[in-house]
């Protein structure tokens, strides 16, 4: 069959298990997706019809590999093959049997803005008034204690009444929220023993992929299933289990053996991925964890690899101008590829100062599993501003900012605007300022005194650009000021002054970026019109073909599943890795080191560490501790490097000359 022949002992004795309960623990880079497609075309080769398998896993994008993976090894269509996320597969449940449960079939499902308004409107039942960020707190409780999360204790008791308000909403408005994808399918299952029966003889076969990452709510739902023919798989790594602010549960490996203990277990522990090195790393890591599976990750990757390279800058900007001239550096001198190169950090907030750095060294990049610096409301907002004054005729900016604060140009205005444009054949703005001077204009009262005065900005400020003494980040910080954006942060958030501080921090930081791009001597024409060309690159939309040949920085959440031959692992100091606020809340460790565990296993070739000295935090520089699981490496497998090692430039600048046709 297919790429059986490709398959090691280990991974050729799942393949083969195809009757009774199995646990594949499948390590980091071990070929897992291989495994799992094999098994389920393995399946089909001796006899079992598609329809009664069912394929589980956590994301569209998994669930389309798999289903593309098996057609290809099979070369059959597989039209009636199940293979889905659990919310899906929930869903498909729901649409042929939710009648049973008092709704009509037709249900709609609510995103989280419907549920906060549901929620809002059953409070308003119980005459209980909510801010909207007290309304996103209580959908949490809510889908806690539906998910059985969160127990009902003394604490949340006083939300019972909305609880079953709101539930009693949604049945109203025929109406699930997404918790209902799994909690209805399960009740209906344990209160309908014909359903039950109905479903398990249809899928007889049941495997479910990322097992470490599912909820104990997922668990118990799949048990159910699983039950009355017990051919189910599971595959997963406790190791890797990193979601449970998600609800995931590393535990259900556990309660897995306990409900089916006639169960064949088989390790994969061959990687594919890393280097000795790396590996022998990540095993020394992890083993300090208590609750785990035992396994040793082993390789045949290059024997002669390179240690791992720790460097302790300064600060946040050496450590992200380390990181990017090291990219520059291997590009030019080893010919590598952007791509090649992953860059993970531990939160969101550590991706300015690289963002900045990789802008500084023109390196494309592409943010995933956060939002990238630039495209953050605070600093689109900022950047459209300037954007209309270098460009009066953009009319997309225009529209985001005119009520940004608000000036009382409201649909009626806009509607004005927009035919005054089309008359005149024109761009909004100019549309805008007849309108303004008009003596007849039919803009009356705050939305002409509004309109008025944006003009006046944007015409205040054209000149100042243009003023060759002016310096761009000083302009651009008056502009901020005459705006009153910290004004306007503070109306929006009034209940918290810190989220207002923080996005006032980040303005801040866009014009840092700035000053330092202006005073760089390389930099001879630091204009407006220049600075946003720049940061065009990044800020413009974009689709997965033209993340291609881009370097990825990203989360190390979001890493998981991906690798990359280079790796950067930033920001690896105590209350980062491990996160201050995790360790408090949870007061467990070991998720955050298989969270560090994940990101070195992500390196095939190279990997650098970086632990700097001081840190920025809010407007305070904080001393920095390296993080105590870099102690957890042995010495013989690290080299400490001094973050400005970097190769010297007239050197970089030789060789990259040398490569150019007219030498040869």
């Amino acid at each position: 069959m297919g790429n059986k022949v490709n398959l090691n002992p280990e991974q050729k004795l799942a393949v083969d298990t195809i009757e009774g309960p199995l646990l594949i623990i499948a390590g980091a880079g071990s070929g897992k997706t291989g495994v799992v497609t094999n098994r389920i075309a393995n399946m089909l080769n001796h006899g079992i019809h598609q329809s009664q398998i069912l394929a589980l896993t956590f994301t569209n994008k998994a669930a389309r590999e798999m289903e593309e993976r098996v057609k290809s090894i099979t070369g059959k269509k597989l039209s009636n093959l199940t293979v889905s996320t659990f919310h899906a597969f929930g869903v498909k449940i729901l649409r042929e049997k939710i009648h049973h449960l008092g709704y009509r079939p037709n249900f709609t499902i609510y995103d989280a803005t419907d549920k906060n308004s549901c929620i809002k409107e059953a409070a308003r039942e119980l005459n209980l008034k909510y801010e909207w960020a007290e309304l996103n707190e209580l959908s949490n409780i809510i889908s806690g204690i539906k998910t059985g999360r969160i127990p009902w204790d003394t604490n949340n008791e006083l939300h019972r009444p909305l609880y079953d308000e709101y539930n009693e909403h949604l049945k109203l408005y025929n109406a699930v929220d997404f918790d209902d994808l799994i909690v209805r399918p399960k009740e209906l299952l344990e209160q309908n023993p014909e359903i039950l029966e109905e479903y398990q003889n249809r899928y007889r076969y049941i495997m479910v992929d990322e097992f470490q990452d599912t909820s104990i709510l997922q668990y118990n739902f799949i048990k159910l299933l699983a039950e009355k023919y017990r051919n189910i798989c599971v595959v997963g790594d406790d190791d890797q289990s990193i979601y449970s602010w998600r609800g995931a549960n590393y535990e259900n490996l556990l309660l897995f053996e306990k409900h089916f203990p006639e169960l064949k277990e088989i390790k994969l522990e061959r990687n594919y991925r890393s280097t000795g090195i790396i590996l022998e790393a990540a095993n020394s890591v992890i083993k300090n964890n208590t609750n785990r599976k035992d396994k040793a990750l082993w390789t045949e990757v290059n024997p002669e690899a390179k240690v791992i390279q720790i460097s302790y800058p300064e600060d946040e900007r050496a450590e992200a101008d380390f990181i990017a001239e090291t990219i520059a550096s291997a590009v030019i001198r080893d010919r590598k590829k952007y791509d090649e190169f992953g860059i993970l950090i531990r939160t969101n907030g550590l991706s300015k100062a690289i963002e900045d750095s990789l802008l500084s060294c023109n390196i494309p990049y592409v943010m995933s599993g956060g939002t990238s610096f630039f495209q953050r409301k605070e600093i689109k907002d900022i950047i459209s501003y300037l954007r209309l004054v270098s460009n009066t005729d953009d009319d997309v900016n225009l529209l985001r900012i005119i009520n940004t604060p608000r000036r009382g140009v409201g649909k009626r205005s806009m509607e004005i605007m927009v035919a005054k444009a089309q008359e005149r054949r024109s761009g909004l703005y100019s549309a805008s300022k007849e309108l303004v001077f008009d003596q007849f204009s039919p803009l009356k009262g705050s939305a002409h005194s509004g309109l008025a005065d944006f003009i006046d900005v944007i015409e205040e400020y054209k000149e100042r650009f243009d003023d060759p003494e002016c310096s761009i980040s000083d302009v651009t910080k008056e502009l901020v000021d005459d705006i009153d954006y910290w004004g306007m942060l503070v109306t929006e958030h009034p209940d918290n002054e810190k989220i207002a501080k923080w996005k006032y921090e980040n303005i801040q930081t866009f014009i840092d970026f700035m000053t330092r791009w202006e005073k760089n001597p390389d930099n001879t024409e630091p204009t407006l019109i220049k600075y946003l060309n720049r940061i065009t690159l990044i800020t413009r939309s974009e689709s997965d073909e033209d993340d291609k040949g881009k370097v990825n920085l990203m989360t190390i959440h979001a890493s998981k599943g991906l690798e990359f031959d280079n790796v950067f692992l930033a920001g690896v100091e105590d209350h980062i890795l491990p996160h201050q606020k995790s360790v408090e809340e949870s007061g467990n460790v070991e998720e955050e080191r298989r969270l560090f565990y994940v990101a070195i296993t992500r390196a095939r070739k190279n990997l650098y560490i970086t632990a700097c000295q001081k840190r920025r935090s809010m407007n305070d520089t904080v001393e920095a501790i390296p993080s105590r699981f870099l102690d957890e490496i042995p010495e013989n497998l690290v080299e400490v490097v001094e973050a400005d090692q970097i190769v010297d430039k007239e050197e970089e600048a030789e060789v990259f000359f040398s490569r150019m046709p007219w030498k040869k």
